[in-house]
Formats: structure tokens, sequence, C-alpha cells
């Protein structure tokens, strides 16, 4: 039986409204007509790479959105009198922290296979959808979030820090899948280009999968200081090469690219090994082709994969993976600077000029 939702007090939401536009603050109240809904009280966000992204204005979103997709709240209602329970069966209360799938399938739609919900037909997108009157809290940049019916969603301990949960949702997730479709890891020689937080968090899931050598690649070297923090053997400089032999780095058989720069895909593919395995991640926004020697495909039985988002499993493992393991590997630290909700636009112009590995914004 579903219960009458009370009036919750106003709350806040930074709208952005396009690129070069200052960010504004909006007033608003819940209103879900989208169905049975779980209100959020959302208590902290981090600022993904595809949120910069849009703020640059190399991918394009609704012109009044709410972003922020990596997000941690607390329970503020549940619509239900009878037990409530997350994604792997546990009740949940109100006052519970969670944290939940940066997608909800709509009611009605199947999935075109059950392992990829994440690409349903008319998907809603936290932090990705047009903010109105009467949907204002639909993302992380505000007071609320008003979850969708078939929101996957995870209790989580308040012991593991906000700013480690928060990145639960998107950036480890992702990663979580990429080591899905790689396959077996165990004993296997990997490298990973890109030492974002998408980068780092694969190099210690690789070490915890077992594997046998792990190389870290970047051109900012000074992200390159946190490989042996999460478990890379070694770190490289990367510097666009042009062939297989010039590389400092031994060959792979897994590479995980996650830049989405060309250079590094096409480097990517000529590091691997025999019957090695390509996967892509960071390629989420408009850029050149990547220029494929089909020959060396074919002679070296290589192969290429590709993921975008991931799927409930994936969200799942990852939750289990920083619940295991936020101790274990400084995780916090990668949140290099916090500000506000009030904060935002020098949130943006902070993880833009000084590209740290994660801005988080804290939400009272």
């Amino acid at each position: 039986m579903y219960k009458e939702m009370p009036n919750f007090p106003p709350g806040k939401a930074i709208v952005f409204e396009g690129t070069g536009k200052p960010f504004r603050m909006v007033e608003g109240n819940i209103y879900p007509d989208q169905g049975p809904s779980i209100i959020v009280r959302n208590r902290y966000t981090t600022l993904c790479g595809s949120d910069i992204h849009t703020f640059c204005g190399h991918r394009k979103e609704p012109d009044e959105v709410v972003l922020g997709h990596e997000i941690a709240g607390d329970i503020l209602w549940l619509p239900q009198e009878e037990v409530v329970t997350d994604l792997r069966g546990e009740p949940v209360a109100v006052g519970d922290r969670i944290t939940w799938s940066i997608f909800a399938v709509p009611p009605g739609i199947e999935a075109p296979r059950e392992d990829m919900p994440q690409k349903s037909g008319q998907l809603f997108k936290y932090g990705h959808a047009l903010a109105t009157s009467n949907d204002l809290f639909n993302g992380g940049l505000a007071d609320y979030c008003v979850l969708r019916p078939n929101t996957a969603f995870l209790k989580i301990s308040p012991e593991i820090p906000l700013k480690v949960a928060a990145t639960i949702s998107c950036a480890h997730a992702t990663v979580t899948g990429a080591l899905r479709i790689a396959g077996d890891i165990t004993s296997k020689n990997v490298l990973v280009f890109g030492a974002g937080l998408l980068g780092i968090s694969c190099v210690a899931m690789c070490r915890e999968a077992g594997a046998k050598w792990v190389g870290l690649i970047d051109s900012d070297e000074s992200r390159l200081g946190w490989g042996a923090k999460f478990g890379a053997d070694e770190i490289y400089a990367f510097a666009q090469n042009g062939n297989n032999d010039g590389f400092p780095w031994p060959d792979a058989d897994i590479v995980f690219d996650m830049t989405g720069h060309p250079e590094a895909m096409k480097a990517g593919i000529e590091s691997l090994a025999l019957g090695g395995s390509a996967i892509w991640i960071g390629a989420v926004f408009p850029a050149a082709a990547v220029p494929v020697d089909a020959q060396r495909i074919v002679r070296r039985v290589l192969g290429i994969k590709g993921l975008h988002n991931y799927n409930y499993d994936d969200f799942l493992n990852a939750t289990i993976f920083i619940e295991n393991n936020y101790r274990k590997y400084p995780f916090e630290e990668l949140v290099e600077k916090e500000f506000t909700l009030d904060e935002v636009d020098n949130a943006f112009r902070y993880a833009t000029e000084s590209k740290p590995v994660r801005v988080g914004v804290t939400i009272s």
C-alpha cells in the first residue's frame, strides 16, 4: 500500500544553462509525478568527467539540467507501508544511506538484452535530464533527489566516507563492468591508459582480481603519482609514438582505455600481446577516428570491446569492492578539493583549470 506524501520544505537545485553561462540557483518543491518514488536527501556529489565535458561544451545535454550523477544520500521518505528492499534484498528505512544507479528503466520497457539494461529505450538518467518546475530534483547538485521506479539502489554503511560512496554509482561501477567484459584477469599482464578516477580504480580492481602485472599510463605526470598507491607495478608518461617498438612498456594481455583519445586507443591496440584484448571505456565524447591496422587485429588475433555505463551486477559488485577496499586504498584522497552547493561555479572552474582527479560538492 502506498502512503500519502508529506509536504517537504522547499529545496535548492543548481541549474546548468549552457556553456559559458553561470549556474543558476533555483528553489522548488518536490512534485513526484513519475509514480511511487523514493525521496532522498542528497549529501554528497562528485563531478564526473562527463559533467566537466558538458560544462565545457564537449557533450550536449538539455539546456537546463541539474548535473551530477555520482551521488550518495539519505532516505527521506519511502512510498510503501510494507518493507522496501535494495538491489541485494536488504531492507531499508528512512535515514539509511544509499547510492543509486545512474539510470532507471521506465516501467513497461524491456531491455534489449538482459545484461544491458543501461541501453533500454526511453531510459532516464540522473544528472542528464531536463529540469523543470515539476521535475527539478533529478540530479546530484540539489538538496533532494526523487528516485524513479526501477532505480537500482544500494544501502551503504555510513562508515564509508561520503566522498568515496558518491563515486560508486558511476566511476567504480563502470570499471567493474570493464573488468567483467575483459574476462579473467588472473595472472594477466594489464595496461591501463588514463590515470583519472576510472584508470586508478581499474588498477586497484585488477590488482585485487589477481593480475600478474599492472602498468598505468597517462600524459599528465602529476596524476601518475597515484599509481603505486593503488597497486600499479610501473607508471609511464605517454608520448605519441607511432609504432609499438618505441613504447617503453611491455606488451599486455589486456589493455583498458579510459581516455577516449584516439592516440591512446591506437597505442593500446599496438601494445597488445598475441591474443590480447582492448577494452574501450573512455570514448564517450566526439573525437577523431581511431586508425586501426586491420591486419594487426587479424594476424595477432586481437579483440576490441566497448562498454558504456554498466549493468546491475556491475553496480552491486562495485559497491562490494568499495566496501571491502575503501580502507586499503586511499580513494578518499582522490577527491582533491571540496566545495559547497552554493559554490558550484567555483567547483567547475577549479575542476577545469586544475584538473584534479575529482572535485566534491557537499550538500548539508
